[in-house]
């Protein structure tokens, strides 16, 4: 018995392999049957290739027009990354303030959850006309769409913490910053980077959008622009081929945020037993 009992965590480590190591090939599978199904609709059902392009008139789209979409993904990518960044910190320095002044969370609070009700397109003109046909107008589009649940998150995560905890601390003499420091902040960090997961993804769409509502001066100037006249010019199988870019583009910066949340805050990891 105890001999069985040693081989236990071995053999109870398996299920947690196979869920995430044979996991992987689960995403795999279901894509290559929805491409597979896609494929036959498109070539059985009639449907007009301006309307519906099949999968291979995409991937050749996306083949004879790589360095267009190419230049273009930079252009997106980068309004991303730094949209993103300008939402982390903006939305974590007013998390942190609303959780150290509760006045200003009442206050600021149902101001930020209605920002989310405001129609970028109202507001896209007036951001040009403050700040020109650049890029800044297209970063404060993103980071308004993106800083919403990192606020939310990290909001809640500070006030979840253990209220033991900055007690102790305050009863060895630490200030109100190092019980800040030291017990609140690293309790809060899951739950922000968690935020920051979420609106990493939608920051991909929130480019789209930026792109797209912002008057620009250009032809082309990131992938939502493409997409936009391409399927304005009947160019449809090349407007599926720069989304199919977008679509892949936010999953690699989900998954990719995941693996910097192991190593910023490996406790997280192993409370939920994940092993990849």
């Amino acid at each position: 018995m105890s001999a069985r009992t040693a081989r236990d965590p071995r053999s109870s480590a398996r299920p947690a392999r196979a869920r995430n190591g044979g996991g992987g090939w689960a995403p795999l599978l279901l894509s290559a049957a929805l491409l597979g199904a896609w494929e036959l609709y498109a070539d059985a059902s009639g449907v007009e290739e301006d309307l519906l392009p099949a999968p291979h008139a995409v991937a050749a789209a996306l083949w004879n027009n790589g360095g267009l979409v190419w230049h273009n993904f930079t252009v997106t990518a980068e309004q991303v990354v730094l949209g993103l960044a300008l939402a982390l910190v903006c939305g974590f320095a007013l998390a942190v303030a609303m959780h150290l002044f509760p006045l200003l969370r009442r206050a600021v609070y149902p101001l930020a959850v209605g920002s989310q009700a405001v129609p970028i397109p109202v507001i896209g003109v007036l951001l040009v006309f403050w700040w020109g046909f650049g890029l800044f107008p297209k970063l404060v589009v993103i980071a308004l769409i993106c800083f919403f649940p990192v606020v939310v998150t990290t909001v809640d995560g500070l006030a979840a913490v253990d209220p033991e905890q900055p007690k102790l601390l305050r009863t060895l003499d630490a200030s109100r910053w190092q019980a800040f420091r030291f017990a609140e902040l690293p309790a809060a960090l899951p739950a922000a980077l968690s935020g920051a997961r979420i609106a990493l993804a939608v920051g991909v769409i929130g480019a789209f959008i930026a792109e797209t509502s912002t008057p620009t001066s250009e032809a082309y100037s990131g992938l939502g622009r493409e997409i936009i006249t391409d399927a304005g010019g009947f160019q449809t199988a090349r407007a599926y081929a720069a989304t199919a870019v977008l679509f892949a583009f936010a999953i690699a910066c989900f998954y990719g945020l995941a693996l910097a949340e192991r190593k910023l805050v490996p406790w997280k990891i192993r409370a939920r037993g994940e092993t990849t």
